[in-house]
């Protein structure tokens, strides 16, 4: 079986860190090296954790979801699905991969993981209310931008946001932009949310920090 895009990863875990689990986590990766050559798979990297599967936390499932979404990994190989995790954990991490369009192949399902009718309505349930978070999202940022439109903020007018054709994401907090759209009436939350609609990265914590010390540079 060969694939377009063969770029696969092997993730393994154990429970424990005790001794005798090193030879489980030597096993797994050997049978799934195996497993992922005769798929015609490539596989770039191995993640192992020694942690319990309930856990996100685990450092090895953690860099192994930055390397799958920097390297644009197509498949993952376990030994079974409770590598990946257990409980809500196991769902995150599905859902995760769901995204990122990762195929999850299980050596104990001899192919792709197959889940079973409730797992496959959770996913669809969270990828439904993702996507009305985006909704949200959206509509926070131009409910936010046209309230400070209609209060005479001229965006064209900006500056170091005309320069920004390409649409590069920017780390600098505009204070002098802040100041203008608090001036206006505005929240802290619709700041932040008009400013990340300009380019700005910015959060409602980091915008109300800089106004803060803004105001305290003038009272001293």
């Amino acid at each position: 079986m060969k694939t377009e895009n063969n770029r696969a990863v092997i993730y393994t875990r154990v429970s424990t860190e005790k001794n005798t689990q090193e030879t489980s986590l030597t096993r797994q990766q050997e049978e799934l090296s195996r497993y992922a050559q005769n798929l015609g798979y490539e596989v770039l990297a191995t993640f192992q954790d020694q942690q319990s599967g309930y856990d996100v936390e685990r450092p090895g499932l953690l860099d192994m979801m930055d390397y799958i979404k920097e390297q644009h990994v197509a498949a993952i190989f376990v030994q079974d699905e409770t590598r990946l995790g257990r409980g809500n954990a196991r769902m995150a991490i599905l859902h995760l991969l769901q995204k990122s369009e990762t195929t999850v192949y299980s050596l104990n399902n001899a192919g792709p993981l197959t889940l079973n009718e409730m797992d496959t309505m959770l996913l669809e349930i969270l990828a439904i209310v993702e996507e009305y978070q985006r909704k949200i999202h959206n509509a926070k940022i131009k409910r936010g931008m046209k309230r400070a439109v209609e209060n005479g903020y001229r965006p064209e007018l900006n500056i170091k946001n005309r320069h920004n054709h390409e649409g590069r994401e920017r780390i600098e907090v505009p204070i002098e932009e802040i100041v203008k759209l608090r001036d206006k009436g505005l929240t802290f939350q619709e700041i932040a949310s008009t400013l990340r609609g300009l380019g700005f990265q910015v959060s409602k914590a980091t915008v109300h920090r800089r106004y803060a010390e803004y105001i305290e540079e003038l009272e001293n």
